[in-house]
């Protein structure tokens, strides 16, 4: 299945902003996580389609996947 990967903010360095990717059919966000290299202590906030979803939760075809580094600052 095609899921729209979108990187924001310091995940973007030296990977991409946006792109389509392979997945097979039932892989969890988890699965999208692996594949860019990011990690879960490294993970700020997960988006799937627009809302705050989980590692854990399914993925159907064109799901669109936003990931986001924590940010610190005071």
């Amino acid at each position: 299945m095609q899921i729209t990967v979108k990187l924001f903010a310091t995940f973007r360095v030296g990977r991409f902003k946006i792109e389509q990717r392979s997945y097979p059919a039932q892989s969890t966000a988890r699965a999208v996580l692996e594949d860019v290299g990011v990690t879960e202590e490294e993970l700020g906030i997960l988006m799937v389609n627009g809302r705050h979803g989980n590692l854990d939760q399914p993925l159907c075809e064109g799901d669109t996947v936003s990931l986001f580094p924590l940010v610190g600052g005071g």
